[in-house]
């Protein structure tokens, strides 16, 4: 059962780092000082003759097992799985910085390859534990208490109990997956290859992206047309992408006996499908009066009888063009951090001091923003792509919010520190929401208020609603495939059904925008993990909230629930707090949140 560390990713982040000050980039040589490194040899030598080892004293004889013995085992597999994570972390981070370079693909490559094949013998673990008798491993949990530790996992490994294949079909599926990886790559490469003109230039998408929050709405409709152009040339590539990955799902679910494409995401991030059904249901029907409502109050800020998609993002008339310099970004949020709680402003520290941040903008690096939690014995690692915009500066105060949580749930060691997708946004949009409150109680016009409160609430929508939308897409796409091979209009037409429907009647969509579902790297890398982004936010406003009413010792729950990392249910780690996400209603609360603030954006209209 290899855990293998993947980054965070957040679609969001915006994307030349001229005049922004002295950028971090990252140092990869905590986890290996080279790719030729002798402790990369031998940790490769030592996974090879372990994972042989492990296969040898345990295969066949996981019923047999004293409390103790049992105990011995996981260790043994948690310590293959910090091996084989920090090996990926660094062939991945290394890819990430320059994913056009044919060195660094092909030994990531290699390096999963590898790390395959050694891990192939460890197959039979998860299949064995989950045919132990529940009676017998309740009684080895009493017994053992260091083993009951793990009983999270174990609990996680068993929900997949109804959907396991024989051993030998699972161990050709753990093979194969290093082939349906290729399907990634092939994704992460057209993406990172792209070249976009603009204004005399050849950009990659994420500074061209960049021009969509630029104040001259010449300059927005010049890059969503050379995006549509981009993409449109592209977009059978990308249609092969999705139609293959889809396949490859629905095959998967069928023998699996999954009753949706989208239950293995909801048993992983270990929360109900109603939970989930709650929550989307709950946003859809808020749509009228959270987007549709405040992109009509935007389209008369810009003074637009009807707003085009290259408006969705743009700045407001009234606001701050200045770029924030590095220097400025780093105080602010670790100031808002500091407020919190000495302590978190403490652990954040070392990302901007020891090369744990990738900051600038360069030819052929990953777009977005993510931070990776590598492993438990080393740290997090954050990317950026900052171009000194406002909503860099949030997207730091975010990625530096997953940063401190993994660093304090690295406590629980390898197998219970990550937290499911559902629960691995609290800590990023709390630490954004620490940053916002801190800039909002420092504006000194009505007008900075207005600003702030507005790109907030753009930030909520892009959170909350475009990622429901996001999820709605990617339902009716899995649902479409299972019936036929997608043609690009297929596809094209099921993202624009999503569209209309979640911005509202104030916006006109240019054509060619229909082909802007194939740059989202989460629907190739996770399926249906954005709906993760929403259950954050929704979970943080309701937080917030507590917190804000001056919840009793809230930031010793908070570091509390940090700490819990993977190893509580959502349900135990909000009890302490008074709230329940299984609560419907619990989703109101932070869909209010949003709305009250349109409320305060309305009445300075009034």
């Amino acid at each position: 059962m290899l855990n293998l560390p993947f980054p965070v990713r957040d679609a969001n982040a915006s994307s030349g780092s001229e005049g922004l000050g002295n950028l971090p980039e990252w140092d990869l040589s905590d986890l290996y000082s080279s790719p030729d490194a002798p402790e990369l040899e031998a940790d490769l030598a030592w996974l090879e003759k372990e994972c042989a080892a492990f296969a040898a004293d345990y295969e066949g004889k996981l019923a047999d097992l004293s409390a103790a013995d049992l105990l011995t085992c996981v260790l043994r597999n948690e310590k293959i799985s910090q091996t084989s994570g920090r090996i990926m972390s660094y062939a991945g981070l290394r890819y990430y910085q320059l994913t056009v370079d044919a060195e660094r693909a092909q030994f990531m490559s290699n390096m999963q390859e590898a790390l395959t094949d050694f891990s192939t013998p460890l197959v039979f673990f998860t299949l064995e534990l989950n045919r132990l008798d529940d009676d017998k491993l309740e009684a080895m949990f009493a017994e053992n208490a260091d083993l009951a530790r793990y009983k999270p996992v174990f609990d996680r490994i068993r929900a997949m109990k109804p959907h396991q294949l024989s051993d030998e079909l699972e161990k050709f599926l753990h093979d194969l997956g290093v082939v349906g990886d290729a399907w990634e790559r092939l994704f992460d490469e057209t993406i990172a290859g792209l070249e976009f003109e603009m204004e005399g230039e050849k950009l990659n998408i994420e500074a061209t992206l960049n021009f969509l929050t630029e104040q001259d709405r010449s300059k927005r409709e010049a890059a969503s047309r050379e995006i549509a152009r981009v993409l449109g040339a592209n977009i059978k590539t990308f249609a092969r992408v999705h139609n293959t990955q889809a396949k490859e799902k629905e095959v998967l679910d069928r023998w699996r006996k999954m009753p949706s494409a989208q239950h293995g995401r909801h048993l992983s991030n270990h929360v109900e499908p109603e939970v989930v059904e709650a929550l989307r249901n709950a946003v859809v029907e808020a749509y009228p009066k959270l987007s549709h409502r405040y992109y009509e109050l935007k389209r008369k800020w810009l003074g637009l009888d009807v707003m085009q998609v290259w408006d969705r993002n743009a700045p407001l008339p009234m606001e701050d063009t200045r770029t924030v310099h590095w220097d400025e970004a780093e105080k602010t949020v670790m100031d808002a951090y500091a407020a919190f709680d000495p302590r978190m402003a403490e652990i954040a520290k070392p990302f901007f001091t020891d090369g744990w941040i990738d900051a600038e903008v360069k030819p052929g690096k990953a777009p977005g923003a993510f931070a990776h939690p590598t492993v438990t014995n080393v740290h997090p690692y954050v990317m950026l792509n900052y171009l000194g915009k406002p909503r860099d500066v949030m997207t730091l105060a975010h990625e530096l919010g997953h940063g401190v949580h993994q660093v304090l749930a690295a406590e629980q060691g390898e197998m219970l520190s990550s937290t499911p997708l559902t629960l691995a946004e609290t800590a990023s949009v709390f630490g954004e929401m620490l940053t916002f409150r801190k800039m909002l109680d420092a504006a000194e016009t009505q007008e900075q208020r207005k600003v702030l409160l507005a790109g907030k609430v753009e930030d909520m929508i892009n959170t909350v609603v475009r990622q429901i939308a996001f999820y709605d897409f990617e339902c009716k796409l899995h649902a479409a495939r299972r019936e036929s091979e997608l043609t690009p209009e297929d596809i094209n037409a099921l993202w624009m059904s999503v569209q209309a429907e979640s911005l509202g009647p104030a916006f006109e969509f240019m054509e060619g925008y229909e082909t802007f579902w194939a740059y989202i790297p989460h629907f190739v890398h996770s399926p249906f993990y954005v709906y993760a982004y929403a259950f954050g936010d929704g979970l943080v406003n309701a937080l917030y909230a507590v917190y804000a009413e001056g919840g009793e010792d809230f930031q010793e729950k908070y570091f509390d629930m940090l700490k819990a990392g993977g190893s509580k249910h959502h349900k135990e780690l909000l009890a302490p707090f008074g709230l329940d996400a299984s609560d419907p209603k619990f989703w109101d609360k932070g869909l209010s949140m949003i709305s009250e603030m349109i409320d305060e954006l309305e009445a300075m209209e009034a």
